[in-house]
């Protein structure tokens, strides 16, 4: 039994939820979500709540079950506050701006770094920092992942660009080697 997966989801005020032919529609505030369910897991609303339910009692299936509970809440969380996260740029000269929708980066190269902003997706930046907002979970982290992949931080000067607060352990170099 998954534990995660036995939670109902409570449906806030504001929001929309609606099953049609296999795909859930999430609609608040901040706009509208859809997501193909999984064919395993029954989903049902009952009482400005949704239920789910297992259609077998196999492994994956439960696995599965707390998976669909979970993509549920956060498109719920998503249409009602919305996710963001951020980023720091650390390095000398390296900046970041916004012009028009679309995120410009300053990190070392010998042009500009041109990030396009998709649907549903903004950018704020200032000099040394960069958030991504968005209704949808996963395409601000995937977003945020592709950011950072452009300069990963590397691991003698930590010269880079890393999520807030995260933690680059930095090695000695050469000078250590030869002590």
């Amino acid at each position: 039994m998954s534990r995660i997966g036995k939670k109902p989801i409570k449906i806030e005020k504001g929001v929309e939820v609606r099953i049609e032919s296999g795909t859930i529609f999430v609609k608040g505030p901040k706009g509208e979500l859809k997501k193909p369910l999984i064919d395993l897991i029954d989903t049902r609303i009952e009482n400005d709540e949704i239920l789910l339910t297992p259609k077998n009692e196999e492994k994956d299936t439960n696995a599965l079950w707390g998976l669909q509970r979970s993509l549920i809440q956060n498109m719920i969380e998503g249409v009602t506050s919305g996710f963001s996260k951020k980023l720091e740029l650390v390095g000398v000269g390296y900046k970041a701006s916004i012009q028009g929708k679309d995120l410009i980066l300053d990190i070392g190269f010998s042009h500009p770094v041109k990030i396009s902003a998709r649907e549903g997706i903004v950018f704020e930046a200032d000099k040394t920092s960069i958030t991504v907002l968005g209704i949808d979970k996963e395409l601000v982290g995937q977003i945020t992942a592709s950011i950072r992949k452009i300069r990963k931080p590397e691991p003698y000067k930590g010269k880079g660009i890393r999520y807030e607060g995260e933690i680059i352990k930095k090695k000695l170099g050469k000078k250590a080697a030869g002590s």
